[in-house]
């Protein structure tokens, strides 16, 4: 999926326009997220997802992607990100990554989260898959309290990986892999804009950070090599040597008087206050 080249800073009345789809898109990804459990397809995950988000006053804007026509991503196990939305079945065990976003009045949202179903069978498979889950996790929300009081965007992937360094599977002393083919991105007008954002240490300092940014940090996490191929369908893209895989997105906005993550109904309050960040409503 490509980036638009665009202004990278929207004013004032713009970050006000994307409250709205930031708000849809969570609508859409909360409404899968409880209702995933065995036996239900990603397939009927989307279709729960679409209905969601139209009801909330939105369109699914991955429609708008040339050559998709899915509302979300869904992938599964060893696939890492841009899943089709199959008729197989989830199993107990599974961890899944479902990214989906929003388009209300021309502006959109984007974010993805990744969850394990239950499997009381396999407890330690569950266990490791949640641990892959929370370590891509918390990388992200510690990206986004780094951009909170960043000068250049690209300390935001400074910050992704340190987590993710700090914090190896139980009993590995190798780090999980950060995929590097595939990053984050500036969000407005349209879903893939510029700049780029990236999950790990760059030499290049990147843009500013000042009001009116707007980017979607996503970091892809890996239980094994980073290395991935793309499926025979050119979208679905997994892990070559079958390791596990996890996607974690937010859509944040820098304004006047701080953050705000528009993919989060709080703003991101719950998840930034153990970092000591307090983000703030778009004025």
């Amino acid at each position: 999926m490509g980036f638009r080249r665009t202004s990278i800073y929207k004013s004032a009345a713009e970050l006000r326009q994307m409250v709205a789809p930031g708000l849809v898109t969570a609508a859409g990804l909360a409404a899968v997220r409880s209702n995933i459990r065995p036996g239900i397809t990603p397939l009927e995950l989307d279709g729960i997802a679409e209905a969601a988000i139209i009801a909330a006053g939105g369109v699914s804007n991955f429609k708008l992607v040339p050559g998709y026509r899915h509302t979300l991503c869904i992938s599964v196990n060893a696939d890492v990100v841009h899943g089709i939305p199959s008729t197989r079945p989830l199993e107990p065990g599974d961890i899944v990554s479902v990214d989906g976003g929003a388009d209300v009045a021309g502006w959109s949202g984007d974010s993805a989260f990744t969850v394990v179903v239950p499997d009381p069978a396999r407890p330690e498979l569950v266990a490791a898959r949640q641990h892959l889950s929370d370590v891509t996790e918390q990388s992200l929300w510690h990206g986004i309290a780094r951009l909170a009081r960043a000068r250049h965007l690209n300390e935001v992937g400074d910050s992704v990986q340190g987590y993710v360094e700090a914090n190896p599977a139980p009993g590995s002393d190798e780090p999980y892999g950060i995929l590097t083919d595939y990053i984050g991105h500036g969000i407005g007008r349209s879903m893939h804009e510029e700049p780029p954002v990236f999950n790990y240490r760059v030499r290049q300092k990147g843009p500013e950070v000042k009001a009116g940014l707007v980017v979607a940090i996503e970091p892809m996490v890996v239980a094994g090599d980073i290395d991935t191929f793309t499926q025979d369908d050119e979208w679905t893209v997994t892990t070559e040597d079958g390791g596990d895989a996890a996607h974690w997105e937010h859509s944040v906005a820098v304004h006047s008087g701080g953050i705000w993550v528009l993919t989060a109904v709080d703003g991101g309050a719950a998840q930034l206050a153990p970092l000591g960040v307090t983000p703030v409503p778009i004025p």
